[in-house]
């Protein structure tokens, strides 16, 4: 499947950058990468109701892969806490699905505002940087279960990892920034997959295809940016162990902050 010398360059540089990202942050990549793979859709003269949806639902089986090379890095510096993902892992799953099938069956302009709206939630979450209360712990069974189902919902509804809930909610229940960063990393492969399979179930009956789409996803992309975020990955994962990540945060939130005006004006 042919694509153009500059499409290549498009893609491989928002890989590099969302892998970077993923690791730094925990982020997936997500955030950056669906708005930025919009651009990219619809500059190649994608119909304007499946822009939005591919770019989601491409983001996604992208963070499958990105999350891997993120999670392995962190996971040898010892800063991964399974327990809480295996706990977390059941209602993300299960509410990745329904928020995959919920975002196939939404118009391309609702699920624009939508967009908007969580990337301005998730810029806000960075700038507060809320300090939980000293006894403040995790929940229960039930209570990971429904976090869980929800973090699932939103990720796949938006084409994220879903750090922009998890790393916010476990910093809410005291857990230290480098665990909850690298934790997000590792629950970033069960939103990906949970969401990448119902997008692609959600899209094997559109007719007419765009030229390199399999359901929802477009495979060239996932095959560049995937090559160049599991690069990048370790290098982000490795940088975010040697600093204080919350300026970078900070930053980064602003750029969020661009990106949802941009989807609202559009």
């Amino acid at each position: 499947m042919p694509i153009e010398p500059q499409l290549i360059a498009e893609l491989l540089l928002l890989g590099v950058c969302a892998g970077f990202l993923a690791g730094l942050m925990g982020i997936g990549g997500g955030m950056m990468m669906v708005p930025f793979m919009s651009f990219i859709l619809a500059a190649k003269g994608f119909p304007h109701d499946l822009t939005l949806k591919m770019a989601v639902a491409t983001s996604l089986a992208t963070i499958c892969f990105t999350s891997l090379t993120s999670v392995i890095a962190h996971h040898r510096r010892g800063a991964v806490l399974w327990p809480v993902v295996l706990r977390l892992a059941p209602g993300i799953l299960a509410g990745s699905i329904v928020g995959s099938q919920v975002a196939v069956a939404l118009p391309g302009k609702f699920l624009s505002v939508l967009f908007a709206g969580f990337v301005a939630f998730a810029a806000t979450q960075m700038l507060l940087d809320r300090k939980p209360k000293p006894h403040r712990t995790l929940p229960g069974t039930p209570g990971m279960l429904s976090m869980g189902g929800l973090i699932g919902l939103l990720s796949a509804l938006v084409g994220a990892g879903g750090a922009f809930v998890s790393v916010p909610f476990m910093l809410w229940c005291n857990i230290k920034i480098h665990n909850a960063v690298a934790t997000s990393a590792a629950l970033g492969f069960p939103v990906a997959l949970a969401g990448t399979l119902g997008y692609l179930w959600g899209g094997l009956e559109l007719q007419q295809l765009p030229a390199g789409a399999v359901g929802y996803i477009y495979v060239p992309g996932l095959l560049v940016i995937s090559a160049a975020s599991m690069c990048t990955a370790p290098l982000g994962a490795r940088t975010a162990h040697r600093m204080d990540i919350r300026p970078l945060k900070r930053a980064f939130a602003f750029l969020l902050y661009i990106l949802a005006g941009y989807f609202l004006f559009r």
